[in-house]
């Protein structure tokens, strides 16, 4: 316990912020905070379709989209989606991001490589991988290649970029103050530079992560034989509205994971970094 943090020290503040009108946090309450909104938002979602605010014909209540989801789960077709769309996904970041990584890394270290390679790759970049669906399909038909390349080449980029600026903006000073006691250029790069890097790498996954899902979503729902795209769009050929909103609310909660996992990672990661410290 802190030398400050005593029952008296509590009692008065307790006192002087009844006094003042407020009241003091209460124990894990900021936790549950980032939940309040989307709580309040069902309540009301639910309220409205109870009374007759919403037609079910437009949108389910979450009573309906809470029964879809355990009509899907018992029959086994949820959980079999859920692992298809999620390997999908997590293959084309590995595949994507591992390539933007690397070239991002010799495009931030080398001049050589970047004037090789930089045009190209902005050039490339600003096209919409999206609209390559149909001419994806025809290349690699409607398999697992066609949902690889397009999450692929949707997460490169941004991964590509964060690690290049990361790269690139690294305190020049520290890079001269490792030469000057003798660091060769791998033992430079290994505890100067990438440590350097990090936090702008993250960005990049944090980002590419939510291409992914995005990418994911509208590969699957054009050119798929499973996955959640396709159950959703099975669905809305048969007007089962709730489902095409389990599936929406699947793909939110997956990308939310995957983003506490990369923030849980950055935070272990960058544990020396004061910014990052609590």
């Amino acid at each position: 316990m802190s030398t400050f943090d005593t029952p008296f020290v509590r009692s008065v503040a307790s006192e002087k912020a009844a006094k003042a009108g407020l009241r003091l946090p209460l124990p894990g309450l900021e936790k549950l905070t980032p939940y309040l909104v989307p709580v309040v938002i069902v309540a009301f979602w639910q309220l409205a379709s109870s009374v007759g605010w919403i037609s079910s014909r437009i949108m389910p209540s979450p009573a309906d989209v809470g029964l879809a989801f355990w009509s899907t789960t018992v029959s086994g077709q949820l959980p079999n989606d859920v692992l298809v769309s999620a390997g999908r996904a997590f293959a084309g970041l590995l595949v994507g991001g591992s390539i933007g990584f690397l070239l991002g890394i010799a495009n931030g270290v080398s001049r050589i490589s970047e004037q090789l390679t930089d045009t190209t790759l902005q050039m490339l970049r600003t096209i919409p991988h999206l609209a390559m669906i149909p001419l994806v399909i025809l290349w690699f038909g409607i398999g697992e290649e066609s949902k690889l390349f397009l999450t692929s080449l949707g997460v490169l980029f941004p991964v590509y970029l964060n690690t290049y600026h990361g790269v690139r903006n690294v305190d020049r000073d520290l890079i001269e103050m490792g030469k000057v006691y003798g660091m060769g250029n791998w033992t430079l790069f290994r505890k100067v530079i990438f440590p350097g890097a990090l936090p702008s790498i993250f960005v990049g996954l944090r980002y590419a992560l939510g291409i992914m899902w995005l990418t994911l979503i509208v590969s699957e729902s054009i050119a798929a034989s499973s996955g959640i795209g396709h159950m959703a769009n099975n669905a809305r050929e048969f007007m089962m509205t709730d489902v095409v909103v389990l599936a929406l609310v699947i793909y939110a909660v997956l990308g939310k994971l995957a983003d506490v996992i990369a923030r849980a990672l950055e935070k272990r990661t960058l544990a020396w970094n004061p910014v990052y410290q609590k």
